[in-house]
């Protein structure tokens, strides 16, 4: 009898900002919601929205279009994943579903030169009808959450 090998199809939790779709590990995501009302923090770094009561946990919230140099529009959801110290949620323009890439999915290098976000994309997928974006969300929570001087 032979014993089989279960390979996992890698998966994203997909969203919209701007024109362009992105997505991050789906095994990161802890949940998505409509938005909610985001308190402000004063000096915070520009990145950080403010934060979210999210069931009597407090949740800090990043606004992506900030770190990714999207231009800003009203935000209609958030992507709560699980960063290296809790949850943290994303502000984004548009959730997406949830994309599953087969093995053999080709992806595309991601250009790093003249270009600051480039540390950011972990790869870029083609996908039918679609390029998708995913994030390194690490580098991502790192970059929201430096602040002005360290970036200077």
């Amino acid at each position: 009898m032979n014993a089989g090998v279960a390979v996992s199809t890698p998966a994203w939790c997909t969203f919209r900002l701007g024109k362009s779709h992105y997505g991050v590990e789906l095994a990161r995501v802890q949940e998505v919601l409509r938005p909610l009302p985001v308190t402000r923090l004063p000096l915070s770094p520009p990145a950080i929205a403010g934060l979210i009561n999210l069931r009597g946990r407090i949740v800090t919230v990043v606004d992506l279009r900030v770190v990714l140099g999207v231009e800003a529009s009203p935000a209609a959801g958030l992507v709560v994943v699980r960063g290296s110290e809790g949850p943290v949620a994303l502000l984004v323009d548009a959730i997406g579903d949830v994309r599953r890439a087969e093995l053999d999915t080709p992806a595309l290098a991601a250009e790093t030169s003249g270009d600051e976000r480039g540390p950011l994309i972990d790869r870029t997928l083609a996908l039918p009808g679609e390029l998708l974006t995913v994030l390194d969300l690490d580098r991502v929570l790192a970059r929201a959450f430096a602040s002005e001087e360290a970036r200077s």
